[in-house]
């Protein structure tokens, strides 16, 4: 059976979806509640939406006590929306686009950092030879294992599961390569462990304070 790609499409472009699942590249789990407020419609357009969302396995749902949470499928979703952006980063539908400062400089790309800083990131990590590039995707080279372990990172966590220890993401506002995968997860996490940064309570922003900032460079030679 081949893919319908016309029926999928037009659910990710139906503005109220599209606000919702942008809402949920945070990482964050969310109620209908929540995410009819952030597609600004009401709580039985929002269930019906959500409803369309989880047929077609975009979402899904957890249930904790009374309350059901929605989240992304998965990864391979997050990247898929990251990738329509880079296609059209002034879609309409999104609340906060390209040209927000915050986001444009720091944000949360599902369970990793994306943006001005993520991209030098990534960028100062291949200079180093920390991490090869693959033309198509990247490994992690045994000296930059070294390197990660000294900052603390356990590998017996960050490879215990299927998904890839490093991925190039394609940056929808800078249009160049931040690293995904289970190491972009625990360099996002240690930065915000270390007090480096903090994740915004509304948006998917990511604010390093000023010594964070120079901390953050300086732990991975950032220029």
């Amino acid at each position: 059976m081949e893919p319908d790609i016309a029926s999928l499409a037009a659910m990710i472009a139906d503005p109220s979806r599209a606000k919702m699942l942008t809402a949920l590249l945070s990482g964050k789990a969310l109620t209908a509640t929540e995410l009819a407020l952030e597609a600004d419609i009401t709580a039985q357009t929002a269930s019906n939406h959500l409803a369309k969302l989880l047929e077609k396995e975009l979402l899904v749902v957890r249930k904790q006590g009374r309350h059901k949470y929605f989240q992304l499928a998965g990864e391979h979703i997050a990247r898929l929306l990251e990738n329509l952006m880079v296609l059209n980063h002034n879609i309409t539908s999104i609340k906060t686009g390209p040209n927000d400062p915050s986001l444009k400089v720091s944000r949360v790309c599902y369970d990793h950092m994306a943006g001005e800083i993520a991209v030098a990131l990534y960028a100062a990590l291949l200079k180093q030879e920390i991490i090869i590039d693959k033309v198509d995707h990247c490994t992690l080279s045994p000296a930059g294992e070294r390197f990660f372990i000294t900052l603390g990172a356990d590998f017996t966590t960050i490879k215990a599961t299927t998904r890839p220890v490093c991925r190039p993401c394609l940056d929808w506002s800078e249009r160049r390569s931040h690293l995904a995968g289970t190491l972009g997860q625990w360099i996002l996490n240690d930065a915000l462990h270390k007090g480096w940064a903090e994740r915004d309570l509304v948006t998917r922003a990511i604010h390093f304070s000023p010594r964070g900032k120079r901390a953050f460079f300086n732990c991975y030679a950032i220029v």
